[in-house]
């Protein structure tokens, strides 16, 4: 009996990575940060009615401690709010556009429209606060 032991470890295994490849095929991008670019900009924002662009940059550390925080929310709002990030030295149309001269910034959208904007580092608790008012949810 126990030389089925690992046969059946490899079939739960095996189960448990095809459920998780159906579910991200049923979910699409939810719970995933999206990437951003001048020119799938547009889209996105027709695509997702509820958006947060993250604006950062490689060589800031603040947005460093930020892009967590962004993961851990993408994945605490899945299907209602989705979360982008935009590298600004990258996409400089994207930072003309919404006149960003620091980084981090987070940008809300609500159907297109910008709602709601946050400079600077906050913590988790206080950036969740923000998303759960910008867009009523909980």
């Amino acid at each position: 009996m126990e030389e089925n032991r690992p046969m059946d470890d490899d079939l739960q295994r095996i189960r448990e990575e095809r459920l998780r490849e159906l579910e991200a095929g049923l979910l699409g991008d939810t719970g995933r940060v999206v990437e951003i670019s001048d020119t799938t900009f547009q889209d996105t924002m027709k695509k997702h009615p509820f958006l947060v662009i993250d604006v950062w940059a490689e060589w800031c550390g603040p947005c460093r401690m930020v892009a967590p925080v962004i993961e851990n929310l993408a994945r605490d709002f899945a299907g209602r709010v989705t979360f982008g990030k935009c590298n600004v030295d990258l996409n400089p149309a994207i930072a003309a556009s919404f006149s960003i001269t620091a980084i981090p910034t987070l940008l809300f959208f609500a159907n297109g429209m910008l709602i709601d904007r946050v400079v600077g580092a906050l913590p988790e608790e206080a950036m969740r606060s923000r998303v759960m008012r910008a867009f009523e949810t909980g």
